[in-house]
């Protein structure tokens, strides 16, 4: 198979990315993160996309950057929170290693914190939060081959998980 060897999937603050970079050491591969690879292409923030440009305008950013992320990266790919809202990103998905990164609201809190910027999430947090996790939880698990939770456990247990349900071999 051909694309990344794990794709990490998840809520915000879930720690796809933290996660992601250790695991990607722990395989001797590289790691890459869509949400990153959107800012720099287009050459700001996240959160000022939402703004200036509107929510569609960046999800079509985001489809992009998953498809050309997904035909070009052999490593650990973490997407973004909401990539797998896209009907066509869930289809990429369809068959891959991903892995839904999971956590409940009040882990989210601590991590996301109530002040943070994110864009989603700037009238009331928590009641924010699990709105969009009513909605997402089935298509994370949808696109999912194994569901790994990050709840009061540390970065290092989590990827020891996703090395045991994916049956992937350490470098």
């Amino acid at each position: 198979m051909t694309g990344p060897v794990v794709i990490l999937v998840g809520p915000m603050g879930v720690g796809k990315t933290t996660v992601g970079e250790l695991l990607a050491e722990r395989l001797g591969v590289g790691c890459r993160d869509t949400d990153h690879d959107i800012v720099e292409a287009a050459g700001k923030p996240i959160s000022e996309i939402f703004l200036d440009d509107g929510e569609p305008h960046f999800r079509a950013l985001e489809l992009e950057a998953v498809r050309t992320a997904l035909a070009e990266h052999t490593g650990v790919l973490a997407l973004g929170g909401g990539a797998v809202l896209a009907p066509e990103t869930r289809q990429l998905l369809a068959g891959a290693p991903v892995v839904f990164l999971d956590m409940d609201v009040a882990e989210a809190v601590k991590r996301v914190g109530l002040d943070a910027p994110r864009p989603l999430l700037m009238m009331n947090p928590r009641k924010q939060w699990r709105e969009l996790m009513d909605a997402r939880r089935p298509l994370y698990t949808e696109v999912a081959r194994a569901v790994v939770s990050t709840e009061n456990r540390t970065p290092d247990e989590v990827v020891g998980e996703i090395l045991d349900v994916l049956e992937l071999k350490q470098k």
